[in-house]
């Protein structure tokens, strides 16, 4: 299966990024997911992706998210519940922690998504929602202690500056060694290209793991040839990017030097999906044998296919 990391389906265009055209719906989101994408010859869909609000929609943002305390994270987590609740089979949940609407309140939400809904990761955006992460571990230990408890992944917003360059983070990734951290977008965003920062972060470190999107398709290949295949998972950023562009950065992998590494099939299937699959609790599948194989299989899940 393929899983996508960070997917941000929403009814209410991102208040910070201001993204063109009408809202991003979760219907949109699951004709994207359907693709069909083509890995290695072979047609395949997003099985299934992690969904939050939009991160700019978990701010305060007068006369429109203007809540407070639990009322304001219900209020932007409420289409990410919707969506989950219509679509189990697709969507899986990831609660975002803001820690300006009270960490007592916040952790509170944490396992009452988890326990009501099934969410399976929370997200932090230290940017966004503007604290230092290595001086704010107090804001912080309320949400990780119930990540802890509840087994949940963490995955960490990380490309920009002041506040979400990786290695701010490695405080309270000591902190909670049992917390399995995934340093989203892979140091990319807006403020700077920190790849080099995630690798060593996820080479050192048995729980940290490296999204694949936004890394640069050179270094992918670098970075693929030292890591442990375990530590290599797939993520779109789906809006603003669209997640065939990514699926096709871990396909590269598979071709010849020095473009690819003769990547196997078996291992690629790990970064595009299996690994995730395990980390959450699903049995891992293997990459269709054939393209028959695969149009069956896109055929049986209601996926058309080009004449």
């Amino acid at each position: 299966m393929i899983i996508d990391l960070s997917c941000y389906p929403t009814d209410l265009v991102d208040l910070a990024w201001r993204h063109d055209g009408p809202p991003f719906t979760g219907d949109k989101l699951l004709k994207m997911m359907d693709g069909p994408y083509y890995v290695n010859g072979k047609p395949r869909r997003i099985d299934k992706a992690f969904i939050q609000p939009p991160q700019g929609n978990t701010i305060y943002t007068h006369e429109v998210m203007d809540l407070e305390g639990k009322a304001a994270i219900r209020q932007y987590m409420a289409y990410t519940e919707k969506m989950v609740t219509e679509h189990p089979d697709r969507f899986l949940g990831c609660f975002v922690y803001n820690p300006r609407y009270g960490t007592q309140n916040g952790a509170e939400e944490i396992e009452r998504y988890a326990k009501e809904f099934d969410f399976k990761m929370v997200q932090l955006q230290a940017n966004m929602h503007a604290y230092r992460p290595d001086r704010a571990l107090d804001w912080l230990r309320p949400a990780l202690k119930k990540c802890a408890e509840l087994g949940l992944m963490v995955k960490v917003h990380t490309g920009d500056g002041p506040y979400s360059i990786p290695t701010e983070f490695y405080p309270i990734i000591r902190e909670f060694p049992e917390v399995n951290f995934i340093l989203a977008h892979f140091g990319v965003q807006t403020g700077g290209v920190y790849v080099f920062e995630p690798m060593q972060m996820a080479l050192d470190t048995p729980s940290v793991y490296v999204e694949s999107g936004w890394c640069l398709q050179s270094r992918i290949v670098e970075f693929a040839k030292v890591l442990p295949k375990h530590k290599i998972l797939f993520g779109s950023d789906t809006p603003p990017n669209e997640p065939g562009m990514w699926i096709n950065l871990l396909e590269v992998l598979c071709h010849e030097p020095p473009q690819g590494m003769n990547l196997d099939e078996d291992t690629l299937e790990d970064y595009l999906g299996n690994n995730v699959a395990r980390m959450i609790g699903l049995e891992p599948t293997k990459a269709p044998a054939s393209v028959e194989e695969a149009e069956a299989y896109l055929r049986q899940h209601g996926v058309s296919l080009a004449a």
